[in-house]
């Protein structure tokens, strides 16, 4: 079913070039209840200003932000590996932001996208990955699926979207 999806890295300028459809995939996940630290309503200025700084932190090297892309060229997906950690952890990243738009889920862009991050943090020489999630989400299941080992639970941890407390989940992989 993702035959039709390309994976591809995407530079400050590819980021600023394609606000319009990363700002509509960021909306339609948090207005689908994803937790990924924002909440409702949910202005398109706010996502507009994330995806601008997700750029700049491109630029200075800090993180890698990879998209799936249908072959009309619409984007569908994207996540990031964030390697801009203290010095005492070269061989770590950690994983954020794993965004799949409302019309592309059920097709495997999800698992395709992580199975690519895994292979791009092996290329930059990271060994040991991180990530968190809120418990009891579709999103806990699904990376334990993919072989996360899941670390532990912090209550309370967070808000979803809607206001409500959420405990969260965090994993680890080596790769």
């Amino acid at each position: 079913m993702t035959s039709s999806i390309r994976l591809i890295s995407l530079s400050q300028s590819d980021i600023l070039q394609r606000l319009p459809e990363l700002t509509g995939m960021l909306i339609d996940s948090v207005i689908g209840g994803a937790s990924v630290s924002f909440m409702l309503p949910f202005h398109p200025d706010k996502a507009v200003a994330f995806w601008q700084k997700v750029a700049q932190s491109v630029a200075a090297g800090e993180r890698t932000v990879l998209a799936a892309e249908q072959a009309d060229g619409t984007l569908v997906g994207t996540v990031q590996l964030i390697t801009d950690l203290p010095e005492n952890q070269p061989h770590r990243a950690e994983v954020a932001k794993l965004l799949v738009h409302s019309r592309g889920r059920r097709q495997g862009i999800a698992r395709k996208l992580m199975a690519e991050l895994e292979a791009e943090a092996k290329r930059q020489g990271k060994t040991v990955l991180v990530l968190d999630t809120s418990t009891g989400s579709g999103a806990e299941h699904f990376y334990q699926q993919c072989g996360w080992q899941k670390a532990g639970e912090i209550p309370r941890y967070a808000l979803m979207p809607e206001g409500e407390l959420t405990a969260t989940s965090v994993f680890y992989k080596f790769v």
